[in-house]
């Protein structure tokens, strides 16, 4: 894969700009790619302290993903919407999407294995029909590719923005107006490379909001994205000073209710790779949620 180097990553080491690259990757596996030499600057193999500049030509490969054998599991997954390219699945909370470190044996993908008979292996066998994700601890709709052709329309989809995806949270405090949109670029942060942040010369992100309901110290409110960037709600809800109910990561230590955060993703529509019909699909928030949205009412 090839990148070129624009003004918002000239003059940053070769490692730091490659972990802004690979959204999701850290800084450690970047070095890991250059020491191993699946990087080359300009054709040419740099070392991770070499600064960029405009127009340099970073060419990179990934490490091999290590060998898996991903056994099918009952997972009881909640399969919404199925057709011969696409399907729609509603995540429970608490379920990582696909394999990773520290967690291989039970994902979303052990139970798509169980569940559909085709997936686009486009995305390796770790990544088998998935085009995008959701946090471990957000419940809610994912599309998933079944074979290659769609995965490569969905991602499309997701890259010019044309998708729609709508997401419930609760927030900490009131906010005052009806509507917003939250422009506010997103990278690695500078001081804890765990986390995003918003960052002066981060990805641009998007994320509009509308009011649905005040509560005392609480709003519920619907946030649809413009963009897709790693943690991008929970991010922009805590830059403007009212973070998730329950994320630890962006928000207060003391979790009010269950553990993980109250963000559900409950609309998601996009277009049908084979006939370019418009789909769209909706979603009851989960009990956890309105249980707790019961217990505000009574305050």
């Amino acid at each position: 894969m090839i990148y070129k180097v624009e003004e918002s990553l000239a003059g940053f080491r070769l490692d730091k700009a490659l972990s802004s690259i690979l959204e999701g990757k850290s800084r450690s596996y970047c070095l890991k790619l250059i020491e191993q030499q699946k990087v080359k600057v300009n054709q040419k193999w740099e070392k991770a302290a070499y600064l960029l500049k405009i127009g340099d030509s970073i060419e990179y490969e990934l490490l091999e993903e290590q060998n898996l054998s991903i056994e099918a599991k009952n997972l009881n997954l909640e399969i919404v919407y199925e057709d011969e390219d696409v399907a729609v699945v509603n995540k429970p909370k608490g379920l990582v999407v696909h394999p990773a470190c520290g967690n291989y044996d039970t994902t979303l993908v052990h139970g798509l294995l169980y569940e559909l008979e085709d997936l686009s292996t486009i995305n390796g066998i770790i990544r088998p029909g998935i085009v995008h994700r959701i946090d471990k601890d957000t419940s809610g709709l994912l599309m998933i590719a079944k074979n290659d052709k769609a995965s490569l329309s969905l991602t499309e989809q997701l890259k010019n923005h044309s998708c729609k995806r709508k997401y419930i949270a609760l927030v900490y405090g009131t906010i005052q107006e009806d509507k917003g949109k939250i422009h506010a670029p997103i990278a690695r942060d500078p001081k804890d490379r765990k986390k995003m942040a918003v960052v002066k010369d981060g990805k641009d992100a998007i994320t509009h909001f509308k009011v649905l309901k005040r509560y005392k110290g609480f709003t519920l409110i619907e946030c649809e994205l413009e963009t897709g960037r790693t943690h991008q709600i929970r991010v922009h809800l805590s830059y403007i000073g009212h973070p998730l109910v329950g994320d630890k990561v962006y928000g207060r230590r003391k979790v009010i209710g269950e553990d993980g955060q109250f963000l559900h993703a409950k609309v998601i529509g996009f277009r049908s790779p084979s006939t370019d019909k418009w789909l769209e699909f909706d979603s009851l928030l989960p009990s956890y949620f309105t249980d707790f949205l019961n217990t505000l009412e009574e305050i």
